[in-house]
């Protein structure tokens, strides 16, 4: 298995990531620095990252967690705001959100420490929808349904064309349910 392959299914990070660690001297393979980008790692090798030693067989974790208002999908901010990984205070594992929810957004977050099926459901290549529940102020119309449709910012990056449910347009807002796609 590749090394940065290997890497992020310990949790650690993405695979790219795990690319830039070997190339700031942050990995050693037996006890050796490793520079090689795509070294095969062989049964028996000891793959440490920042003085930490990967366990061979890796216990993966997956947690659903309903992610509150106000929270950062993130493992740390220096702005000193609730963090998701705060939500699980009783786990002992390092764990990760898969994606991200946006601070004022609430919602099912998985988090985990398995990066393999993290980097399957995250990366737009394997273009895994993600479906969320709008409550828009006011009468949503056909034409600014038809924008939505046609695709949604996320941040200065458009979707691919999104799918559009009206589950209620009655009384003074409109709920929708929304499914994107990155390319």
């Amino acid at each position: 298995m590749r090394l940065n392959k290997y890497i992020a299914e310990h949790g650690i990070t993405s695979r790219r990531k795990a690319d830039l660690l070997v190339e700031e001297g942050k990995v050693k393979i037996n006890g050796e620095v490793m520079k090689t980008l795509g070294y095969e790692v062989k049964e028996g090798d000891k793959v440490e990252v920042s003085g930490v030693l990967l366990e061979t067989n890796v216990k993966r974790t997956y947690y659903m967690v309903n992610k509150p208002l106000g929270y950062i999908t993130s493992l740390s901010d220096p702005q000193g705001r609730p963090v998701v990984t705060e939500l699980l205070s009783d786990v002992t594992e390092r764990v990760f959100p898969v994606g991200r929810l946006d601070e004022q957004t609430t919602g099912l977050l998985i988090m985990t420490n398995d990066g393999e099926t993290s980097y399957k459901m995250a990366h737009p290549k394997h273009e895994v929808g993600k479906t969320y529940e709008v409550l828009v102020k006011g009468f949503l119309s056909r034409e600014r349904i038809r924008k939505l449709e046609k695709g949604v910012d996320i941040g200065g990056y458009i979707t691919k064309p999104a799918k559009v449910l009206v589950v209620n347009d009655k009384g003074k807002d409109t709920l929708i349910n929304i499914t994107i796609t990155e390319e």
